[in-house]
């Protein structure tokens, strides 16, 4: 079998620019971008080596003026394809795999094609209108029927973005850019993919970057903060953490765009054992809330709220152990939850019933537990089937108690057991 080579365009700039390792060439990148005034942009060997590789991913943005001004090349010189293709369409080979209704099922490329005339300016306005629709059915669809259908979004999207230009390529990128955010978030929340998802928020990102929306980017690199975070990864979690926070200092960020950055810093820290941390940010994120600021959020933001910001203070109370403090900020944050947040009712239900399984009693734990999965068989959330499974392992010392009897005969009937142990 042939060895792979690699990138070779980009090895060849490298060595001819007098950079005779991916070390060399990281340190350089990294003192070249300070020189243009990129402070705080640090790129690392780890980086120059995947871009060396057989796949290259596309640059961010930031990262593409520093290769191009330091070795003297296009991005297309060096070795790197645009996710939509160098001649505009997207990439031919597969990017990566997604679960829809159950089953695994390649999202195939376009084909190239022809260069087609170009979009008018209503092409850029009508695509975000779908892509907010999409945003607005993710709180009452199920999720394995609103994916393939964001994804086909997405991929229309990248057909539209090499026939457009100015106002109109900026409208689409955008909102490109929300579609496979919207794809990302159902993916790792809803299906469970975190693989998938990484893949999928990295495109997102490139099209934020299309877009020269660094809010919409900074929104995306906490979204991936996620992933490292979920596996108590804290080295990854943080440093996708303090690139969303660099994008949020270069837009005019919201005081609840802010609140919600230590939120989900919060939660990573939460999932890596650091309670103290967590409930420090927590308290931040509360300040900042009560402070405000003149900006407004923006409209796709619709995942935070005061409500959210209470729930998850009240989880990581609860895992701090600190459990009248929890039941009293869970409560508060199920009172505050408007209609349109129901999705989310049942993590909190289910923390609650964490709450009191903590606090021994198993009666209030299992009727909490029963509401969450009220709410689930309303609107299906991968994240709190999982709260209440972690439920039912902690009132495994009451197992044969009546009450938590009754909870498994509703955990486990046909419909909940397979997709329990499907995941």
């Amino acid at each position: 079998m042939p060895r792979p080579t690699g990138n070779v365009r980009l090895k060849a700039a490298r060595v001819a620019a007098g950079f005779n390792s991916q070390q060399d060439l990281a340190e350089a990148l990294t003192r070249h971008a300070e020189g243009m005034g990129l402070r705080g942009l640090s790129i690392g060997v780890r980086q120059v080596r995947r871009w060396e590789s057989d796949s290259p991913p596309w640059p961010q943005p930031d990262c593409q003026r520093v290769l191009v001004h330091l070795l003297g090349q296009s991005m297309e010189a060096l070795g790197f394809t645009p996710p939509w293709g160098s001649d505009g369409s997207q990439r031919t080979e597969p990017t990566r795999r997604a679960v829809v209704g159950g089953g695994a099922a390649a999202v195939a490329s376009l084909p190239r094609r022809a260069a087609a005339a170009p979009q008018p300016s209503t092409a850029g306005t009508d695509f975000q209108a779908v892509t907010r629709s999409h945003r607005r059915l993710y709180w009452s669809v199920a999720p394995p029927q609103l994916h393939p259908a964001v994804v086909a979004h997405a991929r229309l999207g990248c057909a539209l973005l090499p026939d457009t230009s100015d106002s109109t390529r900026r409208t689409v990128a955008a909102a490109l850019a929300e579609t496979y955010l919207l794809a990302g978030r159902i993916e790792f929340f809803d299906l469970r993919e975190p693989s998938a998802a990484d893949a999928t928020l990295l495109l997102a990102l490139q099209a934020a970057g299309e877009a020269d929306e660094p809010l919409l980017g900074s929104a995306i690199l906490a979204h991936m903060a996620f992933i490292p975070g979920w596996v108590a990864d804290r080295d990854g979690a943080l440093e996708r953490m303090t690139a969303a926070r660099t994008y949020a200092r270069r837009a005019s960020a919201s005081a609840e765009f802010l609140a919600w950055l230590d939120a989900v810093e919060a939660e990573c820290e939460t999932r890596c054992g650091n309670t103290r941390t967590a409930l420090h940010l927590i308290g931040h994120a509360e300040d900042a809330l009560a402070a405000g600021n003149e900006h407004a959020s923006p409209e796709w933001m619709d995942w935070f709220s005061p409500a959210r910001l209470a729930a998850f203070k009240g989880n990581t109370q609860m895992i701090a152990g600190h459990l009248p403090q929890a039941r009293e900020s869970l409560l508060q944050a199920l009172a505050a939850m408007t209609p349109a947040e129901d999705k989310q009712r049942s993590v909190i239900y289910s923390d609650l019933a964490a709450v009191e399984a903590a606090s021994r009693d198993p009666e209030q734990a299992c009727e909490y537990a029963g509401k969450a999965l009220d709410q689930l068989a309303i609107t299906w959330y991968a994240t709190g089937m999982d709260r209440v499974r972690e439920v039912r392992r902690a009132l495994a010392p009451y197992q044969h108690e009546r009450c938590v009897r009754d909870l498994d005969d509703r955990l486990y009937d046909w419909s909940t057991t397979l997709s329990v142990l499907s995941r």
